[in-house]
């Protein structure tokens, strides 16, 4: 066997010189004989130097043919010969060089093989056109069965001068033998590299890189274990770089045109006329197989068209209803008849030369109907009788009013006028009587009442009524009134929001067995970025530290005593009532309440400002982690660091308004506590005050925690300044004060400061230093502010029970006035997180809305009222002092006048 795939291999060095002539003669021949071809040939002429379109049949065929051209030292081989070729001759093997030189000494010396032995090709063989087999079709009948194809016995005719191959010579036998042949090819085209390799003498490495071998002689082991030897070994030469084969190559290019390297077994093998038609083939977007039929007759095994072969449905019976008349054809030709006879359709709207009667009546239209009679005399609609009934619409007269108790015979005595009453009646137009023409009598019985005097002028004069005075008839709009109320949504599809109490944080007090003391009042509260701690300011002038989940009470510093010691050193401004108020102070020392608690929002920042009396204190909390601590240090150094009586401030009118005075080393003294929180905590207690030249009302922090302002109403001026804790400085934004500021806040995203006094509101722009727009609340005392996260909404809280909602980009006036609260509002604001908003009252509750703002600017802002939160008692008129929203759950903490302090939840 492998002697006959290396005969086959044999011939194609002879092929070269002779293919070039032929790929010339080709371009001049495809100009004239294009028709005759099924396919053109697209290929360069250097692409192929064999001739691969032509299937194993082809070369069999033209051999038993050409036995005229084949030399002399070569004999054709006969039928038996030519199905053993058939199967190896498209496979070509590369055999040795020994077994070549073997056949082509053999066919020189005239060697004849016989019927079992392979033959030599001819360059006979090589003079043929390449040509595209035309792939054979099957036709079927209704059967399925494939009808034969007549079969012509005229032997092909070949043309020496052209070289030219008839293909109708091996198309037109469609047997049982050719299918199986053509199956057999393609199976084998579709073996894998396993079966090839039916002897084990291949690679069989795997995965292994090939250059681990780059040292060795061989380039791997086979299946039996054995070395495969690289082919630079076995041939005894260096196989060079890469240069060096690309020279190599190009010397031999003739010879390895078709030569691919196999670098898994380290040779080089030769493609054989199968795999370079296979190749070609798949890239000019064929099927790869020739003998694959890609559009095969449809054979309709299961159609409905003819139901004696298909089978369906043939055991049914036709149905009744086919064998009888349509009831609804019945009714359309009725129908149709009937608009017929009315003249609203006509014969070409059934025979279906008008699709629409609209059309005609429209052409009738516009031609205009001269043919149809009409009155000659005919007047205007208001002559002719017909139309008499078409005035305007008859109105009904309004009906009297029944008799009342004075129209009767025999009225009680409280309708009967006195005297008086009638002389004054007598004064007075009929009009303006009680009763009009009507004197009320009393009667002893029925027989007894005479004709009515006024009875003709009251009808005369109703008469005079119906006619003069004119009657309108006015539709009544009938719509429901429950549908002009705008549809809100149900609050339980608006969850969640806090609905429940769940802990109550006890404030302890000091109590006596004679005096019972009322705890103190908690007047203001704040939670942590993280929600994991609360912190209270009370009326006592202590603040406190709570854990929220567990209700347990962590640290407390008394403010209130600390500043009391605390003495300002200039004290230059003061008048002779305040040195005395000072004097009194250091003998019996005046409880100053936390008016304002606010955490730092940033979450590294772990610190707090409480607003006592004239100072603002800030608080380190102790609660940092291992990453925050440097932060929180860094942040309070320069405060710590400042000393009394100096000061870091560079404006002078800021200096003159407040002074930093450090607390750090005096902690140890006023406080008991002083272990942080956290093992990282770091500092913990006091550690700076910002005395003022009045009292303070409000502490509020900048977003990013390191700016916070402080309000003191009665300062003029220097009623709202601005800190930065960072460098300790201090600076004074107005010259002039425009009334007595109540609350400021910052802007969350942009450079803007909202100051808000008693009516008012004016957003300055930090960056311009200059006034951007001025709210217009309606209120009459605004007590408490806050923004939405957004920065395009405010709510506004006022004494007068009202909670304003105002759109900055709507207008400068209030979108929404919410009057729901029955008392002063205390303290109002947004959820950072949910669309939730809630507002505290002296009434003793707390109102939670559902406030959803959408980004799209024609919609308007939700508010809808979800909960009323009760839970605190109401002391000295004063109820819910404060509230303040979970920074990460849908809860709520609101804190009271009675000491409490309430955390509602969703449940």
């Amino acid at each position: 066997m492998a002697a006959k795939k290396s005969a086959s291999s044999a011939p194609k060095k002879k092929k070269i010189p002779i293919m070039e002539e032929e790929e010339k003669n080709m371009e001049d021949e495809n100009k004239d004989k294009n028709k005759d071809r099924e396919i053109e040939n697209d290929e360069d002429e250097s692409s192929s130097s064999v001739s691969v379109y032509d299937s194993a049949d082809d070369y069999g065929d033209d051999d038993d043919d050409d036995d005229e051209d084949a030399p002399d030292g070569v004999s054709a081989s006969d039928d038996s010969s030519d199905d053993d070729d058939e199967e190896d001759g498209d496979f070509e093997d590369q055999g040795s060089s020994d077994e070549e030189d073997l056949l082509e000494q053999q066919a020189d010396d005239g060697y004849e093989s016989s019927d079992d032995e392979l033959e030599v090709l001819d360059d006979g063989f090589e003079e043929t056109t390449r040509q595209w087999k035309k792939p054979t079709t099957v036709k079927r009948g209704a059967d399925g069965k494939a009808i034969p194809k007549p079969t012509s016995n005229t032997a092909p005719t070949h043309n020496k001068d052209d070289h030219n191959i008839d293909n109708n010579s091996n198309n037109n036998v469609d047997s049982a033998e050719s299918r199986e042949q053509a199956a057999l090819w393609m199976h084998t085209d579709d073996l894998s590299s396993d079966d090839e390799d039916a002897d084990g003498t291949q690679n069989r490495i795997g995965r292994v890189p090939l250059h681990w071998y780059d040292e060795y002689d061989h380039i791997g082991y086979d299946a039996h274990g054995k070395k495969v030897i690289k082919q630079s070994v076995k041939d005894g030469t260096d196989g060079g770089d890469l240069l060096d084969q690309v020279i190599q190559n190009q010397e031999d290019r003739e010879n390895k045109k078709f030569v691919v390297h196999d670098a898994l077994n380290a040779k080089d093998v030769e493609l054989t006329p199968r795999q370079i038609q296979l190749i070609r083939r798949v890239q000019a977007g064929a099927y790869a197989h020739p003998e694959h039929n890609a559009n095969p007759d449809y054979i309709d095994y299961f159609s409905g068209v003819n139901k004696e072969i298909s089978g369906l449905n043939s055991d049914r019976h036709e149905p009744k209803a086919r064998f009888q008349p349509s009831k609804y054809e019945k009714m359309q030709v009725r129908r149709l008849l009937h608009k017929l006879d009315k003249g609203e359709i006509n014969m070409d709207y059934l025979t279906g030369k008008v699709r629409d009667m609209n059309d005609v009546k429209r052409k009738h239209k516009q031609e205009g109907d001269h043919d149809k009679p009409y009155m000659l005399w005919k007047g205007d609609k208001e002559d002719d009788p017909d139309n008499y009934n078409n005035g305007p619409q008859h109105i009904a007269a309004p009906k009297l009013p029944p008799p009342g108790h004075a129209e009767s015979y025999n009225p009680s005595e409280e309708y009967l006028p006195t005297e008086e009453e009638l002389k004054e009646w007598e004064e007075m137009d009929p009009k303006d009587r009680p009763y009009g023409l009507l004197i009320p009598k009393k009667f002893p019985n029925l027989r007894s009442v005479g004709a009515y005097e006024h009875s003709v002028r009251e009808r005369f004069e109703r008469c005079l009524d119906l006619y003069l005075c004119s009657r309108v008839m006015k539709r009544r709009l009938n719509i429901d009134p429950e549908s002009l109320i705008p549809s809100i949504p149900k609050a339980s599809d608006l969850r969640p929001f806090p609905t429940s109490q769940c802990i109550r944080y006890e404030t302890p007090y000091p109590q006596d067995d004679d005096n019972h003391q009322a705890p103190p009042m908690i007047r203001c509260i704040t939670v942590s970025p993280d929600g994991q701690f609360m912190a209270s300011g009370a009326s006592d002038g202590f603040v406190r530290l709570w854990e929220v989940q567990t209700g347990r009470l962590l640290r407390s510093w008394n403010l209130s005593a600390l500043i009391s010691v605390e003495k300002p050193s200039d004290t230059d401004e003061k008048d002779d009532t305040e040195e005395k108020q000072d004097q009194d102070q250091t003998v019996t020392p005046k409880v100053h309440p936390i008016v304002s608690l606010q955490w730092n929002p940033n979450r590294s920042h772990h610190c707090l400002i409480a607003a006592v009396g004239p100072c603002a204190v800030v608080i380190a909390t102790g609660t940092a982690g291992v990453d925050d601590s440097e932060f929180t240090e860094a942040l309070l150094a320069a405060a710590s660091s400042c000393r009394e009586g100096k000061t870091n401030v560079k404006n002078t009118k800021a200096a003159k308004a407040v002074q930093w005075i450090p607390l750090k080393q005096k902690q140890d003294v006023e406080t008991k506590d002083t272990m942080p929180i956290s093992a990282f905590g770091g500092d913990i207690g006091p550690i700076v005050a910002l005395r003022t030249t009045r009292e303070m009302n409000q502490v509020k922090w900048h977003r990013k925690g390191d700016y916070f302002l402080t309000v003191s109403p009665k300062a003029g001026a220097s009623s709202v300044l601005i800190h930065q804790l960072s460098k300790a400085n201090s600076q004074q934004p107005f010259s002039k004060a425009k009334g007595d500021a109540q609350c400021a806040c910052f802007h969350p995203n942009k450079p803007f400061l909202f100051v808000a006094n008693q009516q008012h509101v004016r957003v300055y722009n930090l960056m311009k230093q200059k006034m951007v727009k001025r709210l217009l609340t309606g209120c009459k005392w605004i007590s408490c502010i806050d923004v939405h996260p957004t920065g395009d909404h405010i709510i506004l809280g006022s004494l007068d029970r009202r909670m304003i909602w105002l759109d900055l980009d709507l207008s400068n006036m209030p979108y929404k006035t919410l009057k729901y609260h029955e008392r002063a509002i205390r303290s109002v604001g947004f959820h950072p997180r949910y669309p939730l908003m809630a507002s505290s009252s002296d009434d003793g509750s707390v109102h939670v809305f559902h406030s959803t703002v959408y980004s799209d600017l024609m919609r308007n802002p939700l508010v809808v009222p979800v909960k009323i939160l009760k839970g605190h008692t109401q002391i000295k008129k004063l109820g819910v002092l404060s509230m303040a929203f979970h920074p990460t759950q849908p809860w709520l903490f609101s804190a009271g006048a009675d000491g409490k302090i309430h955390l509602y939840q969703d449940i």
